[in-house]
């Protein structure tokens, strides 16, 4: 689990500067500043959730069980879910897909819980 962790984090961290310079460069003129900050918003959620990986990896593979491996699944989903829309909202500006974005708020919640948790349970 450490690995797909590490390479999800990889990924992750690759398309997360991939995004932010997209949005530096590539939409300063192209869409209105409010957007533009949803879009940095976006990133910087991604860019931290995948360092928070790279901490379920180290945590899996020191304290392996259900709540580091949670804890990555939760911060991986949350990217997609809380990034993801803030990405396709800003590009979009379709409002609509700003409902997901809690749930990949409460997915961020739930794996900073999972990793907290898996310290405590440590074997």
């Amino acid at each position: 689990m450490d690995r797909i962790f590490t390479l999800l984090a990889a990924i992750s961290g690759f398309l997360g500067v991939a995004a932010g310079a997209f949005g530096a460069h590539g939409l300063r003129t192209r869409v209105d500043p409010p957007m533009l900050a949803v879009f940095e918003t976006g990133a910087r959620y991604h860019l931290v959730h995948a360092l928070a990986l790279l901490a379920a990896a180290w945590a899996w593979q020191r304290w392996p069980g259900k709540a580091s491996s949670a804890a990555g699944w939760c911060f991986f989903g949350g990217t997609v879910l809380f990034s993801g829309s803030l990405y396709l909202l800003a590009l979009t500006g379709i409002r609509a897909i700003g409902g997901v974005t809690p749930v990949g708020g409460l997915l961020f919640l739930a794996g900073w819980a999972a990793l907290g948790l898996a310290a405590l349970r440590k074997r």
